[in-house]
């Protein structure tokens, strides 16, 4: 298990080899797209600023020279009247001077521009072969997650096979101890069944004498103190308080309740007491009160109902001891006095059962759950990483197009640079056809500067410095100026 802090809350969490092997592969395909896309962005602006300045730097030199040799023709009109062939010599030097200047920088820039296409293609081949290693490389790293979960997830299951037996040999275990038990008590039920005879004979040879003892204290204050009396040895977590909170007009008698150690609640009772005089004349039966004491146990949200009477005393019903009337309402008993702590008892030992049985199913109930969490984490964990997967994939898949793009994109910038190039040598072809007949063509200033130095050499000529007192070269300046010579 690896620990991630949390940067915005600072807390710390743990996260298995899989999960962490998750977020450092989107970590990776983040920064990776991140550098790719920097690196695509440099690549575009190198190349865009190569070939606008690899044009202005161009078109600059071009409109220098122009310009220069702009300069220099002036110069040439203004100097020519007095040193007509030297000056025709140096501007056709410097003409040539500049022509080789323009070829050099053309091939400069032709030369930078290839090393630039030529770099840009070794950056797009290095890119695309990592862009390869880093597709294997979470290939790689899915191959292995896929296969740490699934051994993860057969060893949990083995475990969960494992305790799922052990609960099954524990119940059984539990189960045939509980049929013995049953076997036990079926033993000894005709004998308790007798005993309970006997006991109930002796009651009614000792009713008379109990009456009396009843009749001289209250049925309540007779319940409340035989449960005070065994208070402390056999029920010292429980209540047993008298109801004073009135409810729709109606209150009980008696409210018994208790709970284990953990503060559950094993059994509650709503007790009602009911007293009569030997002597009254307006009896009243027992099911008289039925309806009043279940209200009472649903207001006081009890779960068992006891009516503790002495009404219809020569009911054999009633003297046999514990009467379950839940036929006319629902877990309610109707007991003799002498059966007030026996029937708590009874009851008790029933809710200490049934919240036993309620802590095993519980418990089986939340194994069960695991299990199903278990299958369910699985399962959104295989359908999260392969959503992941399917992404970096489309990621992948949308960087390789970008690329064939830029491709694309820088194919018609060399195209451009093609063009580009047609242009400069076009416009090097027009320098080159560039001559002084062209451009003094029509000038009758020039014209009339040219036959001023043509008169001027034709007179050193025939002193004996022309190097031709016959005619003149063919570079002569007196033939450039000839109209029919021009084009």
């Amino acid at each position: 298990m690896a620990e991630i802090k949390c940067p915005n809350c600072g807390k710390v969490f743990q996260v298995d080899e899989a999960g962490y092997a998750q977020i450092l592969q989107q970590v990776r395909d983040a920064e990776f797209k991140r550098q790719l896309d920097e690196q695509r962005a440099l690549m575009e602006q190198r190349e865009a600023a190569a070939v606008e300045a690899a044009r202005a730097k161009a078109e600059e030199a071009l409109r220098a020279e122009v310009a220069k040799l702009s300069s220099q023709l002036e110069q040439a009109q203004a100097s020519a009247r007095v040193q007509q062939a030297t000056a025709e010599k140096n501007a056709q030097e410097r003409l040539a001077q500049a022509q080789n200047e323009a070829a050099q920088k053309l091939a400069a820039a032709r030369q930078e521009s290839a090393s630039q296409l030529a770099e840009r293609d070794a950056s797009i081949a290095r890119l695309t072969e990592q862009l390869r290693a880093q597709e294997e490389r979470a290939k790689g790293a899915q191959e292995l997650a896929v296969t740490r979960a699934t051994a993860e997830r057969d060893r949990r299951v083995v475990e969960l096979e494992s305790q799922v037996q052990e609960v099954a040999a524990k119940k059984d275990q539990e189960i045939a101890v509980l049929n013995q038990r049953l076997v036990e008590q079926e033993k000894y039920k005709d004998q308790e069944i007798r005993d309970r005879d006997d006991e109930i004979e002796r009651i009614k040879n000792q009713r008379s004498r109990l009456s009396v003892k009843l009749i001289g204290e209250t049925l309540e204050q007779h319940c409340e103190s035989e449960f005070n009396k065994v208070r402390m040895m056999a029920f010292p977590r429980a209540e047993f308080h008298k109801d004073n909170d009135v409810v729709d007009g109606s209150k009980g008698d008696y409210v018994f309740r208790e709970c284990d150690e953990s503060g559950t609640e094993i059994v509650s009772i709503m007790f009602d007491m009911k007293n009569e005089d030997d002597n009254s004349v307006n009896r009243k039966r027992n099911e008289d009160h039925f309806a009043k004491l279940d209200r009472d146990r649903r207001n006081k949200h009890c779960e068992y109902a006891v009516l503790v009477s002495t009404l219809e005393p020569e009911s054999e019903l009633y003297n046999a001891g514990i009467v379950d009337v839940s036929y006319r309402y629902p877990k309610m008993y109707v007991v003799r006095p002498q059966f007030f702590l026996p029937i708590i008892s009874l009851l008790r030992n029933a809710g200490l059962n049934a919240v036993s049985a309620r802590r095993e199913l519980a418990e089986v109930r939340q194994q069960n759950l695991d299990v199903t969490n278990f299958e369910e984490k699985l399962e959104k964990f295989k359908l999260g990483f392969g959503r992941n997967y399917e992404q970096a994939s489309k990621r992948f898949s949308e960087a390789i197009d970008q690329i064939d793009r830029s491709i694309a994109s820088l194919q018609k910038v060399k195209e451009s640079l093609t063009k580009s190039e047609n242009q400069l040598r076009l416009a090097n072809d027009k320098a080159e056809d560039l001559t002084i007949r062209r451009l003094t063509h029509g000038n009758k200033t020039m014209k009339a500067a040219f036959e001023e130095a043509a008169q001027v050499r034709a007179e050193k000529v025939t002193v004996g410095e022309g190097a031709n007192p016959a005619g003149h070269d063919e570079g002569d300046p007196a033939n450039a100026v000839e109209p029919d010579a021009v084009e």
